[in-house]
C-alpha cells in the first residue's frame, strides 16, 4: 500500500471510531499510522546523513529517526524495512561517530534480517560495511571476502552504480594490503561499470583512487 493509501486508510478508521462507534478501528489505525511514520522517519534520517557527509556537522536527530524507523518496522513485521533501518543505525555509529565496533552488531542484524526475506540490496549494504569494520580492525582477508560478496550481490540484482562503488572499495583494500596490480585491475573494472551506467560521482571516486594508488 502506498503512503497516500495509508493516510486515507487512517482517515477512514478515524471516521469509523469517531462516528461509527467502532472501537476496534482505533487499534487498526495504529498499524496505518506506523506505516506512514516509518518511511518518513527513514527519509528524514537519510537527509540528515547526506547533510553530514556534505558539511561534517553531526545532528543527533539522525540516529533518533533511524531508531524510530527500526522500532516501527519491527512492530509492523516488516523485516526488510527493519533491516534497512538497522543498517542506517550502524552507519550512524561507523560513519558519523567513527565507531565501527558499535556499528557492527547493527550491520550483522541487518544482514540476517535482509537475508531472511532475500533483500539482496540491503544485504549488499550491510555486508559492505561489515567489510569496512573488518578492514579497520586489521582483518583483511575477512574484509576482502565481505566486500567481494557485496559486489556479487549488487551484480546479481543489476545495481550497477553500487557494483562500481564496491569495486573501488576492493581497490583500496588491495592497495592497503600491498597488491597494487589487483587494485588497478579493480579500478579498471569499476571504471567500465560506472561509465556503462552513467555513475558520474563514482567516476570521480575512481579518478581520486587512481591518483592515490599510483602516487
Amino acid at each position: 500500500m502506498r503512503g497516500q493509501d495509508w493516510i486515507e486508510r487512517a482517515g477512514e478508521l478515524f471516521e469509523a471510531a469517531m462516528f461509527g462507534g467502532d472501537a476496534s478501528a482505533l487499534d487498526r489505525s495504529d498499524d496505518a499510522l506506523d506505516a506512514i511514520e516509518a518511511p518518513l522517519s527513514m527519509a528524514r534520517g537519510k537527509v540528515l546523513h547526506v547533510r553530514f557527509l556534505n558539511d561534517r556537522e553531526e545532528n543527533s536527530q539522525e540516529l533518533v529517526h533511524f531508531e524510530r524507523a527500526a522500532e516501527l518496522y519491527q512492530r509492523l513485521g516488516d523485516a526488510s524495512g527493519e533491516a534497512d533501518a538497522l543498517f542506517w543505525v550502524g552507519c550512524w555509529y561507523q560513519v558519523v561517530k567513527g565507531d565501527g565496533a558499535n556499528g557492527r552488531p547493527y550491520f550483522e542484524r541487518s544482514y540476517e534480517l535482509a537475508k531472511s526475506v532475500d533483500d539482496r540490496m540491503t544485504m549488499s549494504y550491510a555486508i559492505r560495511h561489515l567489510g569496512f569494520a573488518d578492514k579497520d580492525a586489521g582483518q583483511f582477508d575477512q574484509a576482502r571476502e565481505r566486500l567481494t560478496e557485496s559486489v556479487t550481490l549488487r551484480r546479481e540484482i543489476g545495481f550497477r552504480p553500487g557494483e562500481a562503488a564496491g569495486l573501488v572499495a576492493l581497490a583500496y583494500l588491495s592497495a592497503e594490503t600491498g597488491d597494487r596490480s589487483a587494485a588497478l585491475h579493480h579500478l579498471d573494472e569499476a571504471e567500465s561499470v560506472a561509465e556503462g551506467c552513467g555513475a558520474k560521482a563514482v567516476l570521480g571516486w575512481i579518478e581520486q583512487a587512481h591518483t592515490l594508488i599510483r602516487s
